[in-house]
């Protein structure tokens, strides 16, 4: 009888069961890029936390585990609505069993993860394509022979994607740095040539990493250019004066003309994105202005407004 722990994927990203594909892929990349080892140098909870995200991501973003994994959901509510005795049936579930057609080559990948996929995820889906082995808990599948080349998703951040970054990727035992240029985008390919060796024939197979850079609080992001808003008081709009704005390389002082008008736009050239093919340039940051309007005005100022209004009549 064999006694595991249910995993429940859809609490580990934090979705609904009935999230559709881009729910989950968003949820993953935002889980993904705030507990990556990379952002968390020796925090053991974190990288634990990175591995189980993972390998929900591994289960949930295929359709046919995803598919296998809710019949099996379905199957272990009933079980626990009916307050049976006796432990969950496994073994009706189980994708490993002994001369069973397993397929499973989990190589030393697993052995530098220390056990990066649980029992439970052996055990159900162990046997099925694509479960053979990931980079460092990101889902990198190692391919079969003949295969086409291996793409796996990296998500980084917006700054990551302004100043060039680099990732660590552990691929059958050799440590591999990939560097991401400057000015990428989500959907930006990097290719490793022959990274990846197919167990037995030794052919050897390019690795595309597949750029997802999340959102940022900040800055909207529309090709190299920048957007960017900022509250300015109604004195400043119709007087003119200085703002602090921020920018990817630091706060810069903005000067606000006289007559600036709510939602206007104020361009800071060169302020934006580099390039990806000539990260030499940059595209602008469009400032975009929201004027704040006093509450709470005082006797003399309610004056001096009823005076400006009566001489715009």
């Amino acid at each position: 009888m064999i006694d595991m722990e249910y995993k429940d994927y859809y609490k580990t990203l934090g979705v609904e069961r009935k999230a559709n594909d881009d729910e989950i892929k968003r949820a993953y990349r935002k889980l993904a890029l705030e507990y990556h080892p990379d952002r968390n140098p020796g925090n053991t909870k974190a990288e634990e936390k990175f591995k189980e995200i993972n390998e929900a991501y591994q289960v949930l973003s295929d359709p046919e585990k995803r598919s296998r994994y809710d019949q099996l959901g379905e199957s272990y509510n009933r079980w626990q609505q009916r307050g049976a005795p006796g432990g969950f049936n496994w073994e009706e579930w189980s994708n490993t069993t002994p001369g069973g057609n397993v397929g499973v080559d989990m190589g030393n990948l697993d052995d530098i993860l220390g056990g990066g996929f649980s029992e439970f995820f052996r055990r159900i889906f162990g046997g099925m394509a694509g479960a053979d082995a990931f980079e460092r808990g990101s889902g990198m599948r190692r391919p079969r022979p003949g295969a086409m080349p291996v793409r796996h998703e990296v998500a980084i951040s917006l700054a990551e994607a302004f100043h060039g970054t680099a990732r660590m990727l552990d691929v059958d035992g050799r440590r591999i740095e990939v560097k991401i240029p400057p000015g990428a985008r989500s959907g930006t390919k990097v290719r490793v040539a022959d990274a990846i060796i197919t167990p037995g024939t030794g052919q050897r197979n390019d690795l595309y990493l597949v750029i997802q850079v999340a959102d940022d609080p900040r800055f909207a992001r529309k090709g190299s250019d920048l957007t960017t808003e900022i509250n300015v008081n109604l004195y400043a709009a119709v007087l003119g004066g200085e703002v602090t704005v921020p920018t990817m390389t630091g706060n810069v002082v903005l000067k606000i003309p006289a007559g600036t008008q709510p939602g206007q736009s104020i361009r800071l050239a060169g302020r934006g994105m580099p390039n990806l093919k000539d990260p030499a340039t940059h595209g602008d940051l469009l400032v975009r202005v929201k004027v704040k309007l006093p509450r709470n005005l005082t006797a003399h100022q309610r004056e001096l407004f009823e005076e400006l209004a009566r001489s715009q009549s």
